[in-house]
């Protein structure tokens, strides 16, 4: 009885159109054709792979995805037009796009602890590890620079400042040890595994450093803690709030001079650790916390302007999306939520994922899109969402074990760090 259900249903023609915004040699042609009521998106994929072939000798088979009415299709043709009360009777448009899903997986970048946190915010990719060492990557699998000298684990670092007229780059790690350290990195001709020194070091936390995040204008930084508070500070020294220090080298070399910094402010009011906190603009600061809360504070004034209870443990936050207004959050289950404070007389998350399987540990909005975000999980995956549909676009599960951390770098890639040791870069993923 199945069979003939399944045979009937193949043989309910439906009329489409296929439509796109990318450029040839991908623009199928966009005549009606009639095709069973019953395909899948895999099938329609091999339907517009079959239109572009005909066309192109040289085609090589590309996997897509498909939307109606700006939604994607996540089951058969007839089970959407039936969920979303649409007229099978006059011709169906459907937009194809690039399939958002990794093309290559490189080879693990191998750290001797797990990695911790990890920024692809420039051109190099920055890591932290449970060994207290930093580390720069080269995007040829090269570690180009150790940053040395916290006494325990890094849990957060962050990009400060690249410039491109003397690859001058200034990055910031935060530690276990209760400090946060900023480290001037130079670029150096086919550099490897070179060590360097911070040249300043920012006191103040009573409890371990969880969290850093930089201004726009990389004027100044903020930190959060186990200690509940957060911590702004100067990325240069002045004179005003820094004391001069020796750090002590071996041997007969001389001596660096190295700068310790003060807070020059505090923002009071979470009552358990500051999990993560996200500088966007420049006047406005996003924390989220263990109390359950996300936080959105004035700089100036150092009052929080937003206070949600979410109701669990906010682990991770970043904030993107359309027009840079949404806020993301993951923590303790596995349901990657998305607010939007924009709306009035709700605190209702607009979005929520779950198809994870444990707490989420990071979640980042891509760059350049006001639809897509990842991620990451102590379930040992990593997963790429668009808005517009409530199934991951793509689940990346290259590694061994919990998945600690995940950024994108270069636009097209993923990096992510985990307790396997590993940093995993999955590349080549078509952001429409």
């Amino acid at each position: 009885m199945d069979m003939d259900r399944e045979d009937e249903d193949a043989l309910r023609k439906v009329q489409v159109r296929f439509v796109t915004k990318l450029k040839p040699p991908f623009k199928a042609p966009e005549t009606s054709i009639a095709l069973p009521s019953n395909l899948t998106r895999m099938g329609l994929s091999a339907v517009v792979n079959n239109l572009l072939d005909s066309g192109n000798d040289d085609w090589k088979h590309e996997p897509f995805d498909f939307l109606i009415g700006g939604e994607f299709i996540r089951m058969s043709l007839k089970d959407f037009l039936l969920a979303k009360g649409i007229s099978a009777e006059k011709v169906l448009e459907i937009e194809y796009i690039r399939a958002v899903a990794p093309r290559k997986e490189e080879d693990p970048l191998l750290h001797d602890d797990w990695v911790s946190a990890v920024d692809g915010s420039s051109r190099f990719i920055l890591t932290g590890c449970y060994d207290g060492l930093g580390r720069i990557w080269e995007g040829a699998g090269v570690c180009t620079h150790v940053l040395e000298g916290h006494g325990d684990a890094i849990t957060s670092v962050g990009i400060v400042k690249t410039t491109e007229d003397d690859d001058t780059n200034l990055v910031a790690t935060g530690s276990k040890d209760k400090t946060v350290k900023l480290w001037k990195v130079y670029a150096e001709p086919q550099a490897e595994n070179m060590k360097i020194a911070a040249f300043r070091t920012l006191r103040g936390h009573t409890a371990a450093v969880k969290s850093v995040a930089a201004q726009p204008t990389a004027d100044m930084l903020c930190s959060g803690s186990w200690d509940c508070r957060i911590n702004l500070w100067k990325t240069e020294p002045t004179e005003g709030d820094t004391v001069s220090t020796k750090k002590r080298k071996k041997g007969s070399k001389e001596e660096d001079i190295q700068s310790e910094g003060e807070a020059v402010s505090t923002l009071v009011g979470h009552t358990q650790c500051v999990s993560s906190v996200v500088w966007p603009e420049h006047g406005t600061i996003y924390s989220g916390s263990w109390d359950h809360s996300i936080r959105r504070w004035d700089v100036e004034t150092g009052k929080d302007t937003l206070n949600m209870f979410c109701g669990k443990v906010i682990n991770c936050i970043d904030v993107g999306g359309e027009s840079s207004a949404l806020i993301a959050g993951g923590g303790s289950d596995p349901i990657l939520r998305i607010w939007d404070p924009r709306k009035p007389g709700t605190l209702a998350p607009s979005f929520q994922f779950s198809s994870h399987t444990s707490w989420i540990t990071s979640c980042k909005w891509h760059s350049k899109s006001w639809f897509h975000l990842l991620s990451s999980s102590y379930d040992g995956k990593v997963m790429l969402w668009d808005l517009r549909t409530a199934w991951p676009m793509a689940i990346i599960d290259s590694h061994e074990d919990k998945v600690l951390c995940a950024d994108w770098w270069n636009g097209d890639s993923v990096a992510s760090g985990g307790a396997d040791s590993k940093l995993r870069i999955s590349s080549e993923i078509c952001i429409a």
